[in-house]
């Protein structure tokens, strides 16, 4: 066996052995999203990325049955220019085996040449990082933004909340599917996804993405939140205040690439 089926299968295997532990056996309506994050340096590797994006992973992917893509550019944050791609798809393997996939597409082959067969004096990029997540059994389901299919204006949340402990972790999770995707609905926000991180850094985690009109509509949803009656009594139950069930917050705002699909 080739080295690269190798890995691929290896992938495949722990995640599978991850998640027959993680989520329960009615699961499977629930996605899988791969996160990737590529770090660049500014000039010619953000136009050559762009291009790849748009020309041949997207479309490459979507040939392979996973669909919408998201492609963002980091505007808040640190280390930029850094772009963000969230991948879904209804199987762990389906991730894992993607590039395998993808490297028998001619099509993708011939429309990422450029960037997949950069030279190692002028890299495509610097480095990509990647993230495998589930949906919480809550919100099972990518939602895309009213917007999206118009392409109209909206910027995007991301946001990670770290736990001291698994059990915090798996505490801040229910806490999310007792009702506080009620509270973002009521305070305006559209929810893309939520997240347990299953395989990444920093573990243990989770990651939810949040969309909105502009930064303005941002401020005054987070302040409708902060007031919402059933957010006052979820963080006043002794269930979820009994101790800081997360410790670090990583909170970032993106804004969707023009050919992004969310």
């Amino acid at each position: 066996m080739q080295r690269r089926q190798f890995l691929q299968s290896s992938l495949a295997a722990s995640a599978g052995a991850v998640l027959s532990t993680a989520a329960p056996a009615e699961s499977g309506a629930r996605q899988y999203y791969e996160l990737r994050r590529y770090h660049l340096n500014s000039g010619p590797q953000q136009k050559l990325m762009s291009a790849y994006l748009e020309n041949a992973l997207v479309p490459g992917l979507n040939r392979l049955g996973m669909n919408p893509i998201g492609v963002f550019d980091l505007y808040l944050g640190p280390e930029t220019p850094t772009i963000y791609v969230l991948i879904p798809a209804n199987s762990a393997e389906a991730l894992a085996t993607s590039e395998a996939r993808l490297s028998k597409d001619e099509e993708y082959l011939r429309a990422g040449e450029v960037f997949l067969r950069a030279p190692a004096k002028e890299p495509a990029f610097e480095r990509f990082e990647s993230s495998l997540l589930v949906a919480f059994e809550g919100y099972p389901k990518l939602t895309l933004p009213p917007v999206s299919a118009n392409h109209g204006k909206r910027v995007f949340q991301l946001r990670t909340y770290e736990s001291p402990s698994v059990h915090d972790h798996q505490v801040k999770v229910e806490m999310f599917n007792s009702g506080e995707y009620g509270v973002f609905e009521r305070a305006g926000f559209w929810s893309v996804f939520y997240g347990d991180t299953l395989i990444g850094s920093r573990l243990p985690n989770l990651t939810y993405m949040l969309s909105f009109p502009d930064l303005s509509e941002m401020d005054a949803m987070w302040k409708k939140f902060g007031a919402d009656p059933e957010w006052k009594k979820l963080t006043a139950s002794a269930k979820f205040n009994y101790e800081s069930i997360v410790t670090n917050i990583s909170n970032l705002v993106l804004q969707p690439a023009s050919f992004s699909q969310i």
